[in-house]
């Protein structure tokens, strides 16, 4: 079955997409953004380079927010302020105890952020069980080609 250009909109449980290379994923982001609704959460899964943070400033720019996205690895948590409101940015990577995060008020960073993005967040999915979550995979022998997957 072909890829559906990034542009064709959200995925379904269940179902995947190619996108090559950062523009296509920062278009699929955005693309995501505005099928989002308010106070959305979206876990991001994926080896390192996967794309996350990629995917990510597609779906904070698609908000408003100009600047660069990185990847909030050491810092745990980043919050971009965008005209639609706060987008939050969570790499619970190098959490070992998901308390440490609730420690740092995120159960109130995302009930008043406008999307909360959060990678690495494997242990957090019970405590948002409507949440979408989404798999990046790097596709052997192509080296800028991802497949995005909906898993929930």
């Amino acid at each position: 079955m072909p890829a559906l250009p990034p542009e064709a909109g959200p995925l379904e449980p269940g179902q995947s997409r190619l996108l090559r290379g950062p523009d296509e994923q920062r278009r699929f982001g955005a693309a995501l953004a505005a099928a989002l609704p308010p106070a959305a959460v979206l876990f991001l899964e994926g080896e390192l380079g996967a794309g996350k943070t990629t995917l990510t400033a597609g779906l904070v720019g698609a908000l408003g927010f100009t600047e660069s996205v990185t990847s909030p690895t050491y810092a745990l948590i980043h919050a971009y302020p965008t005209p639609a409101g706060r987008a939050l940015h969570v790499d619970a990577y190098r959490v070992r105890d998901v308390q440490e995060l609730y420690e740092l008020d995120l159960e109130d960073l995302i009930a008043g952020s406008r999307l909360s993005v959060i990678e690495w967040g494997e242990r957090l999915y019970a405590d948002y069980p409507g949440a979408p979550i989404l798999r990046l995979e790097h596709l052997a022998g192509e080296e800028d080609v991802r497949r995005v997957t909906r898993l929930r």
